[in-house]
């Protein structure tokens, strides 16, 4: 039985799968036109899948008569070289050099490049990447096509190294170098800053590989994709996936490959696994919950890169709702986009997808934080049922007033911090009970919380600053709030900075805006 993918690239015999999402003609056309080009999307989009695709398409065209021999090679073990370009770089020609004993055979005359290299003069090798792809392009029957892949997990002056002696063969290529390459990896080639140890200066990647023709990107998936691939699964088993479902799939991931995969195999091989029962949009929220409970490798991995002084700025800018982007640098906005933290929507920067804006925060939070908190809900109960928003502001309030000046100081995410305490200390006292639905993005001066407890839709709005006019702004913003969630309370929380006392900040009133009440917090 197929399944989704939820691990390495596509295996179409194991896996569902959608055609490649790259236009072939477009590649082609650069590896017909002699060009050097960059493909670049988030980890677990589909690059290593589209560019195994293509070089079988290009293995495989013209009625088996190929017009080139092409090879797909990951370089991710040199990593370990770290700075050693010497070895990095060796380390590159030697799984060069076993991919293409896979692809073409122990016969191919490329493989014998160590052999006939021990017999030249002492110093005649200069540099071994860029001598062994001559090797290579001069005794192959074709020319070469190579994609290299994971370009950019290479280190330091290991990357500089390569980068230098592809661009070095160039100028020979077809018959003395590859005729066509491309580099797949997170981020396109121009926005590397490379530290070099050995000049112990930083170089930029577009000046150490300024050949490149072009830049290409894997787009998510779109509502269709997520609909054709889900079908499949259908016509395989006999599973309906409802029409609800997948639109909240959808909204959930924004299309997402490794999310919109991960989703359904939890939904459909963990969760429901009787095929007569329907995949509801019940279900695809359970599956949610425990995608964002698990944290497994992938979000793992994108939860790693949060402390990158880089990443930081752009995230703790965001869910602050800082107004404007004046003084983060235009590089940082489009690495956090490549890595695939962020999405530009109408001109506005905001967390790539909902299933990211809800693990962030929690992830930003350290556990020994989470493990302070140690209310329950029961506390904050009332005797029907339902949640006292007010007793439990007040505690946070208590809390934050005691312990905000230790763990603010242990934040890299400084301008954020009063709202990633807020949203831990619901977290930690709602989870389970109900849920938080949370908004944030760059330019919007705000954050705003919906709380959602049996019948209750409680609107919570998050500000910083003192002055009287960020209440005014808040007051409208909470009620305009309300009025789209359909809340039946709203709070405006005010954070205030400054150095004033904490008896002067502490304050609490209520406020009528547009027909509704709105409890404004001074904290």
């Amino acid at each position: 039985m197929k399944k989704f993918c939820i691990a390495g690239p596509v295996d179409p015999e194991i896996h569902y799968c959608l055609p490649i999402r790259l236009d072939t003609n477009k590649m082609k056309d650069l590896i017909d036109g002699r060009l050097y080009f960059v493909l670049h999307a988030p980890r677990q989009s589909g690059k290593t899948t589209a560019m195994m695709t293509l070089v079988d398409m290009l293995k495989s065209e013209d009625k088996g008569e190929k017009k080139y021999n092409a090879v797909y090679v990951n370089v991710e073990a040199a990593q370990a070289a770290r700075g050693h370009y010497r070895e990095g770089v060796e380390w590159v020609v030697a799984v060069l050099m076993a991919a293409i004993r896979q692809t073409f055979g122990p016969h191919e005359p490329a493989l014998q490049y160590f052999a006939e290299r021990q017999s030249l003069p002492e110093g005649m090798i200069r540099s071994e990447l860029q001598d062994f792809l001559t090797f290579w392009a001069e005794r192959s029957d074709k020319p070469i096509f190579l994609c290299i892949d994971e370009i950019d997990s290479l280190i330091g002056d290991t990357l500089i190294a390569v980068l230098r002696q592809l661009r070095a063969g160039y100028a020979m290529r077809p018959k003395h170098f590859p005729q066509s390459i491309c580099l797949v990896g997170v981020r396109d080639v121009r926005d590397y800053r490379i530290w070099s140890d050995e000049n112990q200066s930083s170089i930029v990647g577009g000046s150490a590989f300024n050949i490149k023709a072009e830049s290409l990107v894997i787009a998510p998936f779109s509502l269709e994709e997520v609909k054709a691939l889900y079908l499949q699964h259908t016509l395989a088993t006999n599973q309906q996936i409802t029409e609800e479902a997948i639109e909240y799939a959808y909204e959930q991931t924004q299309g997402q490959p490794w999310l919109v995969n991960a989703l359904a195999y939890e939904a459909c091989f963990r969760d429901v696994t009787d095929r007569s029962q329907a995949i509801s949009k019940q279900v695809m929220q359970r599956a949610r919950d425990q995608l964002i409970v698990r944290c497994d490798t992938h979000i793992d991995t994108l939860v790693a890169r949060l402390h990158e002084p880089r990443v930081c700025r752009v995230i703790d800018a965001i869910i602050s709702g800082r107004k404007g982007t004046q003084d983060i640098p235009d590089d940082d906005l489009q690495y956090t986009i490549d890595l695939g933290l962020l999405a530009q929507r109408d001109h506005t920067f905001l967390i790539a997808n909902p299933i990211y804006k809800e693990i962030l925060p929690r992830a930003i939070v350290s556990r020994t934080l989470s493990n302070t908190i140690t209310q329950q809900l029961s506390s904050y109960q009332n005797p029907d049922g339902s949640l006292n928003m007010e007793a439990l502001l007040e505690a946070f309030r208590q809390f934050f007033r005691e312990n905000s000046a230790i763990w603010l100081d242990k934040f890299d995410y400084k301008e954020s911090g009063p709202h990633l305490l807020m949203m831990a200390f619901l977290q930690r006292v709602i989870n389970g009970g109900g849920s938080i639905c949370r908004e944030y993005a760059l330019g919007t001066g705000r954050v705003d919380l919906l709380v959602i407890f049996r019948k209750q839709r409680i609107v919570i709005e998050l500000k910083i600053g003192h002055h009287p006019k960020y209440i005014q702004e808040g007051l409208q913003q909470t009620a305009k709030y309300m009025d789209t969630s359909n809340a039946t309370t709203g709070h405006l929380v005010i954070f205030d900075p400054s150095n004033t006392s904490w008896d002067k900040k502490m304050y609490r009133k209520t406020e009528e805006v547009q027909g509704k009440k709105i409890t404004i917090w001074g904290c």
